[in-house]
């Protein structure tokens, strides 16, 4: 047994579980179990629960923040396309659209399409939209943030503090005079 497996017998699964470094000289991300180098960024750790359907907390940019998200054309190719995505078995609840960054929160199915790949095709149907109204590329900062909610709690914890943001922008004086926020479905976290 090593020093390192008697001070924590899971040290060993702790070491193979961490799933990318970023490696300072090079700025690629590095997998510390194959020494496997991506140039973006690295692939989704497992789910702890393969049978829970995964809920997340999302939030993207326009390319250098640009601010021109917020307004009518926009939210309803968002609308449309966050609707449709029911059919896949993707629900989105609610979501705040500002001028320069979007948040929304999405259940995905357990099996099907994955939350990159459904990123990637929203921005492309409102890319679309944008170069209708001639906004030219690029229209988004590269990567997204997202965040496994696992609580009812956390997920109106987040909520209430995304839909104060027009607010604290100064755009509205309260959260429900913003007009390019909603929620496509209903989800409850247990």
């Amino acid at each position: 047994m090593s020093r390192r497996s008697r001070i924590d017998p899971h040290s060993d699964y702790i070491l193979n579980r961490i799933a990318f470094t970023l490696h300072n000289e090079q700025k690629l991300v590095v997998s510390a179990a194959n020494k496997t180098e991506w140039p973006r960024r690295p692939p989704r750790l497992s789910r702890l629960f393969d049978n829970v359907r995964p809920f997340y907390f999302v939030t993207f940019n326009t390319y250098e923040r640009q601010r021109f998200l917020a307004r009518s054309e926009v939210h309803e190719a968002f609308s449309m396309f966050c609707s449709k995505a029911q059919e896949h078995g993707v629900a989105i609840g609610r979501y705040v659209i500002m001028p320069d960054h979007v948040h929304l929160f999405a259940a995905f199915p357990i099996a099907g399409i994955g939350l990159p790949s459904w990123i990637q095709s929203l921005r492309t149907v409102v890319g679309k939209r944008l170069l209708r109204l001639e906004i030219p590329k690029p229209h988004w900062q590269e990567g997204f943030f997202d965040h496994l909610l696992r609580s009812h709690e956390s997920y109106a914890q987040k909520w209430d503090y995304v839909r104060l943001n027009p607010v604290r922008a100064k755009l509205c004086q309260t959260p429900e005079a913003w007009p390019y926020q909603g929620e496509i479905a209903a989800i409850r976290l247990h």
